[in-house]
């Protein structure tokens, strides 16, 4: 049995059709294909799946395309067009940056200073101080020490030109002290000037005929009392130093005699590290006050 159409065909039904409908009939007709619609849902959600991956997709691209771009114009030849960029002005260092007053550390004290002159050379002065000990060694050499002396009248204690030299240039006082080692014996003499001037001039003029009086006794012979021997002369600060060394045994040194000028030439030399000492002990504690 056949049922005729009633206004025309049957219209088709689609549930994402604003314009279509679905029939209904009220008396008792077919009902809802609820297997389509759930089929439709599914592909409505595939479809807005695949769309938001899609757009992902093409975003990620797009911006990873714009950052290439953005090197390789940041990045191109150095010779090429710089990239245009809003213009700033620097402000200057000197500007910007806080000024100080320039500074410097004190100079340290010099100790040649404290030994120049008798207004800063106020440390102690004896034998002792010079030469203390029983004994000394400089250059590997140890030498015994023998009798010391200490005298305001200078050219007493001096001999041959040097009497004069000393008292003309005011010589305030001459120490001495005598060493020995296998027959040789050698005395040092320290002459106490009150300014460098004083006593780097008494140097100056003195010959090799100006020499400080050898110094005996306490065990040790009397040397280079006529005969050769042989004597220096020099200067540091305020204090010249002289010295005089020969044989015990009265012989004449002559230049072969090696040892006797050794002997001379280290007291010397430890005299002078005295004197230098001597300014550097009150440099230091000047420094600490």
């Amino acid at each position: 049995m056949s049922f005729g159409q009633q206004g025309g065909p049957q219209s088709q039904w689609d549930p994402w059709k604003p314009q279509s409908q679905q029939p209904w009939n009220s008396g008792g007709g077919t009902s809802p294909d609820w297997a389509a619609l759930a089929e439709a849902s599914e592909a409505r959600n595939k479809r807005r799946r695949l769309l938001l991956i899609g757009g992902g997709a093409f975003a990620t691209v797009a911006i990873g395309t714009a950052v290439a771009v953005a090197v390789v114009s940041a990045g191109g030849d150095n010779q090429g067009n710089p990239t245009s960029l809003p213009s700033a002005e620097i402000p200057s260092q000197s500007a910007s940056a806080p000024s100080f007053a320039p500074t410097s550390a004190p100079p340290p004290l010099d100790p040649k200073d404290f030994i120049a002159s008798a207004k800063k050379d106020k440390a102690p002065l004896s034998p002792d101080t010079f030469f203390p000990g029983t004994q000394l060694t400089e250059a590997g050499t140890t030498y015994k020490k023998g009798p010391t002396a200490d005298t305001r009248n200078c050219a007493a204690a001096v001999g041959g030109t040097l009497p004069k030299i000393l008292t003309a240039n005011g010589c305030t006082r001459l120490i001495r002290a005598t060493y020995v080692r296998d027959g040789i014996a050698v005395t040092v003499g320290l002459a106490v000037f009150d300014t460098e001037a004083q006593a780097a001039k008494a140097k100056g003029q003195s010959t090799k005929k100006s020499f400080v009086k050898s110094l005996s006794g306490g065990g040790v012979k009397p040397f280079c009392e006529s005969g050769f021997c042989r004597t220096t002369s020099n200067s540091y600060g305020r204090y010249a130093y002289f010295t005089n060394a020969g044989f015990t045994n009265g012989e004449n040194v002559t230049p072969k005699d090696t040892p006797v000028y050794k002997t001379g030439d280290d007291l010397a030399q430890f005299t002078f590290d005295q004197i230098r000492r001597r300014g550097e002990v009150q440099a230091s504690a000047a420094a600490n006050e």
